[in-house]
């Protein structure tokens, strides 16, 4: 007998744990955070890691939640956005941006979602 897995996440266990494929199957890296609206408590982003080696080079991908599915069977979530696009996306390597309204705009503008309004939640 397997276990099901939870269908909650505690915070200590999403870094670089929950792995992420392309609609193919092929490996794009990992969730290495989530962020949750402090007023509505809801997921808005997944930062995703892609890239590295043995902790070294990596680079942080912020992704509108609304663009991962979550695959229960195999306990992942799979992106639906080519590959491409998301490297071709915002991103950073060593010092996160400051995540204010202009950054979640140019990220909704990039992957064409509604911008997170996050004075409203």
């Amino acid at each position: 007998m397997t276990a099901e897995p939870s269908q909650l996440l505690a915070s200590s266990t999403i870094t670089d744990t929950l792995k992420v494929e392309s609609r193919d199957g092929a490996n794009v890296g990992t969730v290495h955070a989530v962020m949750v609206h402090k007023g509505s408590g809801r997921t808005t982003y997944a930062v995703l890691s892609l890239g590295g080696f043995l902790g070294m080079g990596k680079s942080y991908y912020p992704l509108p939640f609304s663009l991962l599915q979550y695959d229960a069977v195999r306990d992942l979530y799979v992106v639906t956005v080519d590959k491409r696009m998301l490297e071709g996306g915002p991103s950073w390597a060593n010092n996160a941006p400051t995540f204010d309204q202009a950054y979640a705009d140019r990220v909704a503008r990039y992957y064409e979602t509604p911008s997170q309004d996050l004075a409203a939640g």
